[in-house]
């Protein structure tokens, strides 16, 4: 059951790359707003940042799971 949501395909790739994606660009877009903040740039507010950083983690969480439980 979780092989066919894990590659359950999107525009011809599989969910788990879909969910790899916005991960990364979600931590990345975590460490530019505590980097933007810092030099003093408030397009967005810092307490959006523990928020992205949650939903990150728990995005990453899912992709990490789904990942290792094909093979279970």
């Amino acid at each position: 059951m979780l092989q066919n949501i894990t590659y359950f395909l999107i525009f011809g790739r599989p969910l788990i790359l879909y969910l790899g994606v916005v991960t990364i660009l979600l931590f990345f877009l975590t460490a530019s707003i505590a980097i933007l903040n810092r030099r003093g740039i408030h397009t967005i507010p810092f307490a959006w940042h523990p928020r992205c950083a949650i939903i990150a983690i728990c995005l990453a969480l899912v992709h990490g799971t789904l990942g290792l439980l094909v093979y279970f």
